[in-house]
């Protein structure tokens, strides 16, 4: 079954916050601009939900947990975490998103006979979805429907589009097209393209804003946008921050969560070390760069999705099955937070149990700077 949001009914501060907790599971949901393709939130409460998902060393998942096992920081301060329960059974709103320009174009027949996948995925709940492609510009070919055969035999007849891979202005319009389901639905992106974004028009910071304050889950299965693999190090702070050997900061004698991924090393140290308007702004700085370097793993890393590499369509369906296996062991986090400044919040989520879980998580929101206007919540 998919987890996922359910619409809380205190609400009365303009802030609600909150994320997937797997696969199709509810994203974020934020204050936002008022433009004619964003709408201002009005909610009840502060409440900011984070998905978990905690493994051992083997990658196998660890049951059983319990708020308390948890530490939370909001921006290096610690908070209380609750743990949400039964919020998988809403009704659900997919847009599955496609590249079918540029390199795009070569992996068109890796997308047939996903009909039986997306049902495992999607679970037995109410749901729609819809099926967008795009090279230099989006474009929707199935408006949402009840019925994944339809769009799955549209993914099965994709015709090939320009040169173009604009991954960020597909998202965004994705996202769009979402915000028009009924109220009370989950959201949720499947991204099915290459790893870097190629034309888009959507900016760094305005696709940060985007995928942060709003209630869209993004899953991304990708293929390399070059020969070689994109590399995962993208320098987002100081490359030569000093530290001891083998310590918080070194290359050397990392945890092997770390290997290939300094920058997240260094965010996970500093988050608990930095002052908090400092975090903040590494944060969002890291953040622009990660979507700049590689926008398919960054786009679900920050919307507390997944992220899985493709090559063909052997391994794009073993890793959709895998990410099905998944969803059931995600922890659904809420806390109120104690200090609700506006901008990016930097979060980082530990078990008590130290360095014998990994744990993956929802790694930062938004608050909007405009707390007194209001509209009507579509969600």
């Amino acid at each position: 079954m998919i987890s996922g949001w359910s619409q809380k009914s205190d609400w009365l501060v303009h802030l609600l916050v909150c994320a997937p907790i797997a696969f199709f599971g509810a994203a974020r949901c934020m204050a936002q601009e008022s433009t004619p393709d964003r709408t201002i939130l009005t909610a009840k409460s502060n409440l900011v939900l984070v998905p978990v998902f905690v493994k051992n060393k083997s990658g196998e998942p660890i049951f059983n947990l319990k708020a308390r096992d948890f530490l939370l920081t909001d921006n290096g301060e610690h908070q209380l975490p609750s743990l949400e329960l039964d919020a998988d059974s809403e009704p659900l709103a997919v847009a599955v998103v496609i590249e079918t320009g540029g390199l795009g174009a070569e992996h068109l027949a890796d997308y047939q006979g996903l009909g039986p996948v997306l049902d495992a995925l999607i679970g037995g709940v109410e749901h729609r979805a819809a099926v967008i492609a795009f090279d230099k510009t989006p474009h929707l070919l199935l408006p949402f429907t009840s019925n994944t055969d339809e769009a799955a035999n549209t993914l099965a007849g994709l015709s090939s589009g320009d040169q173009g891979a604009a991954i960020l202005d597909g998202v965004a319009f994705a996202i769009k097209q979402l915000r028009e389901q009924p109220a009370g639905y989950r959201r949720a992106i499947l991204l099915l393209s290459e790893t870097i974004d190629q034309g888009s028009e959507t900016t760094l910071t305005d696709a940060l804003h985007l995928i942060s304050d709003t209630n869209t889950a993004i899953y991304s299965f990708a293929f390399s946008s070059t020969q070689a693999a994109v590399s995962h190090e993208a320098s987002k702070l100081d490359s030569k921050q000093p530290g001891p050997a083998h310590g918080c900061f070194s290359r050397t004698g990392a945890d092997p969560e770390y290997q290939g991924h300094y920058s997240k090393q260094v965010l996970d140290c500093i988050s608990q070390l930095a002052p908090p308007l400092r975090l903040a702004t590494m944060t969002f700085l890291a953040a622009k760069d990660t979507l700049r370097n590689n926008a398919a793993k960054s786009l679900a890393e920050l919307t507390g999705g997944e992220f899985k590499p493709f090559h063909n369509a052997k391994n794009l369906r073993a890793g959709m099955i895998a990410l099905s296996n998944d969803i059931a062991n995600y922890y659904l986090l809420s806390f109120r937070p104690t200090n609700p400044t506006p901008g990016l919040h930097a979060l980082h989520v530990s078990t008590k149990s130290g360095t014998r879980q990994v744990v993956e998580f929802r790694r930062e929101y938004w608050i909007d700077e405009s707390p007194q206007q209001t509209s009507q919540v579509p969600f």
